[in-house]
């Protein structure tokens, strides 16, 4: 399981690496040129919901609901730490935003079903918290912006006892410093 997730990850690596551009020179430098909406107002930001940051008089694309970036769980499969698919757009737009704002922090919070020790627990949410952190660290996030803990079962989203409130006990949260 592990050697698929290091493939996995090597293969995000190499898609992030990709470049469509013919400059050689120096770093790559991403270029801001404001975009004009129909109101004529200029906006900032990529199409994925402003990933960017926020200009004077826009909303905080870390709380705007129409941005990838209010998207804060990550939900695993039982006894997994392999991040799903699904999920790698918006672990991508959130390392874009660390990388981006160099400032901001975040802690990841692993969580896991009530099945299980507490101890086995623990550890699973830890490993689901560091599995998208090292993604993200991949992405250009640094390791100072991000902090994972796990509070395996002590934390559940839903309660009950069947497969439908496990499977959304089984997450991660991004909880971004200062929210």
């Amino acid at each position: 399981m592990q050697k698929w997730l290091i493939c996995a990850l090597c293969a995000v690596l190499l898609a992030a690496c990709q470049s469509t551009s013919t400059k050689d020179a120096g770093a790559p430098v991403e270029e801001r040129n404001p975009a004009v909406t129909e109101g004529g107002a200029a906006t900032s930001g990529t199409a994925a919901g402003g990933v960017t940051g926020s200009a004077t008089g826009q909303m905080n694309p870390l709380k705007d609901p129409k941005s990838i970036l209010s998207k804060r769980f990550i939900y695993f499969d039982f006894d997994s730490y392999v991040v799903k698919d699904e999920y790698k757009p918006m672990i991508e737009a959130h390392a874009r935003y660390l990388q981006t704002n160099r400032n901001a922090r975040m802690t990841i919070q692993g969580h896991t079903d009530e099945r299980g020790s507490r101890e086995y627990n623990i550890a699973l949410g830890q490993r689901r918290a560091d599995a998208v952190k090292k993604m993200m660290m991949l992405l250009g996030a640094t390791e100072a912006q991000i902090e994972t803990v796990s509070f395996g079962k002590e934390k559940p989203r839903r309660d009950g006892h069947d497969e439908a409130s496990w499977a959304e006990n089984r997450r991660d949260e991004i909880v971004f410093v200062g929210e």
